[in-house]
């Protein structure tokens, strides 16, 4: 399930007349039933025209050399960083009808012929409605092995386990619903919690849920920043 801002999720309510468009914790779209997301969002928010930018993979931030770094948690913080595309660093290979329809690692939908490989997206720009995609579903763009959760969105199940800052615990992860459990390691900081994934995972994207476990004993879990 997409995690959306709190705003976003109680306009969209509002706006299909659910009586959970008041509740102070409403975090999501659980609440709507069994509706795939990207249509119930085609029906309540209207289209609008962008374009759809193919970025290579060739392109040079996927093959720059990481700069050295002082510590650990700069490491960590240089692995989560999402790359910030603009429309001049790839061609133009079609359009679409709103980039709030669209989620990173999206095939589906995008209606865009000619390509070698089919197209995945790998990055939305919802302010300058803007989606960005790379052909093949092994695309430099699509992975990375690190992410970051700050510290207000952390949520330990067994709180007595709770990580403190300078503190590290191997466990196994997952980014999205029944995916198959991946190794990773969890560093605290003062800031939040940082994953670290043995394997590169794709399509990580910000506002979803990253959790974690020790066997298939569920620890805790946090909003993806």
């Amino acid at each position: 399930m997409e995690r959306l801002l709190k705003p976003e999720v109680r306009e969209i309510a509002a706006k299909a007349g659910l009586i959970t468009a008041g509740k102070k914790d409403s975090q999501g779209l659980c609440f709507i039933g069994k509706v795939r997301l990207p249509d119930f969002l085609q029906q309540q928010l209207k289209p609008k025209k962008g374009v759809i930018i193919e970025i290579p993979s060739s392109f040079s931030e996927y093959h720059k050399t990481p700069p050295e770094f002082k510590d650990q948690e700069a490491v960590l913080g240089y692995a989560s960083k999402k790359i910030t595309y603009k429309v001049t660093d790839g061609k133009q290979v079609g359009e679409h009808q709103g980039a709030h329809y669209f989620t990173n690692g999206q095939r589906k939908g995008l209606n865009v012929g000619g390509t070698k490989e089919p197209l995945f997206v790998i990055a939305t720009d919802v302010n300058e409605n803007v989606i960005y995609t790379g052909q093949g579903k092994s695309h430099p763009g699509l992975y990375r092995n690190t992410l970051f959760v700050t510290a207000s969105e952390v949520h330990w199940v067994r709180p007595d386990l709770k990580l403190n800052p300078g503190e590290n615990m191997q466990v196994m992860a997952r980014i999205r619903y029944r995916q198959v459990l991946e190794k990773a390691t969890l560093f605290a900081t003062d800031q939040g919690l940082y994953v670290h994934f043995e394997s590169a995972q794709s399509a990580i994207t910000e506002g979803q849920f990253v959790a974690w476990y020790v066997g298939t004993t569920l620890l805790g879990s946090g909003v993806i920043g």
